[in-house]
């Protein structure tokens, strides 16, 4: 198997520099990511979960109350 991380030399990089090298890469797809599509079963998944949320508004907790009951079993 190829890899590109070889062709390119990155694993001649320090362990810093590669980390630096995946924030500047992150970061450009960052800016970029208005271009990406977002796919139709993602988009249903929200529908539903909206749709269950103003049915039953009661019937999920917010996060805050999550963890304090998950902090309290520890």
């Amino acid at each position: 198997m190829r890899s590109l991380a070889k062709d390119l030399g990155i694993e001649q990089l320090s362990i810093a520099e590669r980390i630096l090298l995946v924030e500047e890469i992150w970061d450009g797809i960052a800016v970029e990511s208005n271009q990406l599509e977002v796919p139709q079963s993602h988009k249903d998944e929200l529908d539903k979960r909206l749709e269950a949320r103003q049915q039953s508004p009661n019937a999920a907790s917010p996060w805050s109350e999550v963890k304090e009951r998950l902090q309290k079993k520890l």
